[in-house]
């Protein structure tokens, strides 16, 4: 039986090898891509050239998802600020949380939805956000309400938001680069010069870049999709580790999953930041491991079952 540190620090290393993978793929992709693009436009391959100007552009929107990324999400949710007389629990459970784990305690919001769920948002623990619905709120028990907290709050602490900001940022600038190469190398338009002018290094880079063109956003969306997921088990393990015993998330987890009520303000954009993934009973007649890379969040069982190891 592993105990909380032993889980958190496996999810720690296993977390870090995939967005490390992640970083050198993403950097192969664009790289790829734009140089077949500047043999396809007759320039001879070598150096960064769009490649930069494409790092440049992901750069800028990514600065513009950390700044202004928790106040799209709660805008597109239709999130309301709490009330501390009406959400009392809410408010004091945070507040006692955020002092164990020596952060400052979040803003909290609430979403008038009858359906169980909660996200974390913000670019740092000095501007988190946790957002839980009414459903949440009147459904679970006091216990169970401080494990789901308490993941949100490891959410924070981990900043598994500004990295999952940055994930999806780069995951569309790869999808729109090579939407556009591949749009353009189909329709015409460049220089085309043919394998002699190009040289032989020059058609292999021109080869690479529309593999990667075709591949690249399909490998990057699973690579996303791993990353969240591991996030998710990390987050399992740091709530263990501020409320000191997993029943009370264990069952929280149990409550929200078995709900088959819809989220009507969740969508395909914030899915992956709720505690339990909103679309589940979309997924749920899926089987075998090739479904399971598209999911958002780990397997519920597989999340209960390591919770219950925990010593």
């Amino acid at each position: 039986m592993k105990n909380i540190y032993e889980v958190a620090e496996a999810n720690k290393v296993k977390s870090a090898i995939v967005v490390g993978f992640f970083m050198v793929f993403i950097a192969l992709a664009i790289y790829f891509i734009t140089q077949a693009y500047s043999i396809y436009s007759g320039y001879e391959p070598g150096g960064f050239g769009l490649a930069g100007i494409a790092l440049i552009v992901s750069g800028i929107t990514s600065l513009g998802g950390y700044y202004f990324s928790d106040k799209i999400v709660l805008s597109i949710s239709g999130a309301r600020p709490a009330d501390r007389q009406k959400e009392f629990d809410f408010y004091t459970i945070a507040e006692n949380i955020a002092i164990g784990a020596n952060l400052p305690k979040p803003k909290l919001y609430v979403i008038d939805d009858s359906a169980p769920n909660a996200f974390a948002t913000g670019r740092d623990p000095e501007h988190a956000v946790i957002c839980a619905t009414t459903g949440l709120l009147q459904k679970l028990n006091r216990s169970e309400l401080e494990g789901v907290i308490a993941h949100e709050m490891s959410h924070v602490r981990n900043y598994d938001i500004r990295l999952m900001s940055v994930v999806v940022v780069m995951v569309g600038t790869v999808a729109l680069l090579a939407d556009w190469f591949l749009r353009i190398t189909w329709h015409g338009g460049g220089r085309r010069s043919d394998s002699r002018e190009k040289g032989q290094f020059g058609a292999i880079i021109f080869v690479v870049g529309i593999v990667f063109a075709i591949l690249s956003p399909i490998i990057a969306q699973l690579i996303k999709l791993s990353i969240s997921r591991r996030r998710e088990f990390m987050a399992d393990a740091g709530s263990v580790e501020l409320t000191r015993q997993p029943s009370g998330l264990i069952s929280a987890l149990k409550k929200i999953s078995g709900d088959h009520e819809p989220l009507e303000a969740a969508n395909k954009a914030t899915a992956h930041l709720y505690i339990v993934n909103p679309f589940r009973e979309k997924i749920s007649g899926t089987v075998g491991w090739f479904s399971g890379l598209f999911n958002t969040h780990p397997p519920m069982s597989e999340r209960i079952k390591i919770l219950e190891s925990m010593s």
